[in-house]
């Protein structure tokens, strides 16, 4: 890891073992209340007034999603109701949240992700209408896709699989097809599609492992498994398998080398040499 993330890592220890990150995002947002008294009301309301990251998610995506057909109210009692049914939406809100943390340079503090990121916010908000869809209420989960995609520009089905530890960086116009399953600890770009190649139904869409970086504006297309560790080169368009910790890019993507590190989603590094694979 680069010396700024182990600077943040040491600047997390010493925190309560019981909930550090939500215990780190209370004493930010009372930093920032001190630094910024005209927004005080937003940190307040957002994160000091709740006694739990859970409560505080289900309120600030509650008000980001609120529409005429949809009020905040009824949104925020069903994603409490999420979160109190499945503790695991609240494990991965807190792996993605540091997941920001560390690999994005942009983010200085914790309170970020969960105020201004709609990266975050908007996977923040498929959890929700995946647990939706898992329970049979397909029609609220649509609905809150649909939002999702006109909030945020994000167009992720509720019935994909994604794992924890995931970071979508600026997150313009990303697509999830209603197959594709994310692996933990995946950083993607803006502009990413992972999608289908053609009107097929079925399980049709990318299947993406642990570790893999998605430069911005790549398109992985078809049922087709992008292994642990790949990098997936800017631009670049992805119709056959990537072997693990290989590098692809070009249209459409061929190996161009190995991944360069360990795990790639991690390092942020786009960067790529040596010499192509025959």
């Amino acid at each position: 890891m680069s010396a700024r993330i182990d600077q943040k890592h040491q600047a997390s220890a010493g925190l309560s073992r019981l909930d550090p990150v939500w215990e780190r995002l209370r004493t930010e947002a009372e930093a920032a209340v001190a630094k910024e008294p005209l927004l005080g009301g937003v940190f307040h309301s957002s994160i000091l007034h709740h006694k739990t990251l859970e409560q505080a998610l289900s309120f600030r995506l509650s008000q980001k999603l609120a529409s005429a057909e949809l009020s905040e109210q009824i949104l925020r009692e069903t994603m409490d109701e999420a979160h109190g049914a499945d503790p695991t939406l609240g494990e991965a809100a807190r792996a993605d949240i540091v997941a920001t943390f560390e690999r994005d340079p942009a983010c200085t503090r914790l309170l970020q992700p969960l105020l201004f990121f709609k990266g975050f916010q908007a996977v923040q908000a498929y959890r929700i209408a995946h647990w939706l869809w898992s329970e049979g209420r397909s029609d609220f989960a649509s609905l809150i896709q649909m939002r999702v995609s006109e909030a945020f520009g994000v167009d992720i089905h509720p019935g994909a699989r994604i794992g924890k530890g995931v970071m979508i960086d600026h997150a313009h116009s990303i697509v999830v097809g209603e197959t594709a399953v994310v692996g933990d600890n995946v950083s993607m770009l803006h502009s990413v599609t992972l999608g289908g190649t053609g009107k097929e139904d079925g399980d049709r869409h990318p299947k993406i492992g642990n570790g893999v970086l998605i430069g911005a504006g790549a398109k992985v297309l078809g049922n087709i498994r992008v292994g642990d560790c790949a990098r997936i080169a800017a631009g670049s368009v992805v119709l056959e398998d990537v072997p693990a910790r290989k590098t692809v890019a070009g249209i459409p993507a061929r190996i161009v080398g190995e991944a360069g590190c360990a795990q790639p989603s991690l390092t942020m590094d786009q960067l790529f040499g040596g010499t192509p694979a025959p």
